[in-house]
């Protein structure tokens, strides 16, 4: 197909002794259509039938484009259909112009129209806290028609093979069939409660330091936070790994040991003093990682999923770690 700045087609249009000339009448889109369909089908029935016109129409409105432009696009017969010059030059621009205008119409209608059908979102097992489940609420009352299908599980999903319409991960995703949006930073505290800590430093010096409860690998979504950042001693004991960031927060409300886990779990017991953090030098903010949003790459977004994003980043993207 030849592009808009092919030579050849700025002879075409700028060249006055060429038949299309900017003076002529404009073309109608009708008219435009069914012309691309007739060499798209190869004949004026087949291209009648996709257009679900009939055929003595289709005849009319390319002989009304010929006498918009004052000039032959096809050569037929009653048994062959070719193109002439000009209608091969005409037809690549053409096709140019359809495409621009469908794309453009399909911005507009996505823009008027209203989120619906069900948004399939892969998430972290540690979202599964009272603030997302209210973030959640709020957009399903903004958006009512939209049926939310969310699956919490410490594991990279593979959004377009398994169908997901968007992850949330601690992570960038650098494969080019995905856009990776920021979100907004997480923080990770680490906390345990003020009875288990008294316990621990009421023991000998050796055993002062409180136990861990560790995440495995996946349970943040590949976050990596180092030992010497997390200012965990080398000799800090283990007192359970788990994949699953809810057991472990019930797990150190249970006397149990301490963790690492991540704000939205843990703000409100800071808080109430039902948990502190470990460390003597913690301010809250002993790890900091960003949540994106990852959802396929395409031209134009459903309006489902577009409202979603545009929500979190509306309601996160400001947020304080």
């Amino acid at each position: 197909m030849l592009s808009l700045t092919d030579p050849l087609i700025d002879s075409v249009y700028f060249n006055s002794s060429f038949p299309i000339q900017a003076s002529m009448h404009d073309p109608d889109l009708t008219a435009l259509r069914v012309f691309c369909q007739i060499v798209e089908a190869g004949s004026f029935t087949a291209a009648a039938d996709r257009l679900g016109m009939a055929p003595p129409m289709v005849s009319k409105q390319l002989a009304r484009l010929e006498r918009d432009l004052e000039t032959r696009l096809l050569n037929r017969s009653s048994r062959s259909m070719s193109l002439t010059e000009a209608g091969g030059l005409f037809h690549a621009q053409a096709l140019l112009a359809l495409e621009a205008l469908d794309a453009g119409l399909a911005l507009v209608g996505q823009a008027r129209a209203q989120p619906r059908g069900e948004l399939k979102v892969s998430a972290p097992v540690w979202m599964a806290n009272a603030r997302f489940a209210a973030l959640l609420a709020e957009y399903r009352r903004q958006c009512p028609e939209v049926r939310l299908d969310v699956y919490l599980e410490n594991r990279m999903v593979d959004i377009v093979a398994e169908g997901f319409d968007l992850a949330l991960r601690m992570n960038n995703d650098g494969a080019q069939d995905v856009v990776s949006r920021r979100v907004c930073a997480v923080s990770f505290h680490c906390v345990a409660t003020p009875d288990y800590l008294r316990q621990c430093r009421g023991e000998t010096a050796a055993a002062a330091l409180p136990a861990m409860i560790v995440p495995n690998l996946m349970q943040f979504g590949r976050l990596k936070m180092p030992a010497a950042r997390m200012g965990l001693a080398p000799s800090q004991p283990v007192a359970m790994k788990s994949s699953d960031a809810t057991l472990s927060y019930h797990a150190v409300m249970a006397g149990m040991g301490a963790a690492f886990l991540p704000d939205a779990m843990v703000a409100d017991d800071l808080a109430q003093g039902r948990l502190v953090h470990v460390h003597a030098h913690a301010t809250g903010e002993a790890f900091t990682g960003q949540l994106f949003a990852v959802y396929p790459s395409r031209r134009h977004l459903p309006p489902k999923l577009r409202s979603f994003v545009d929500f979190l980043l509306a309601r996160l993207g400001q947020s304080a770690p």
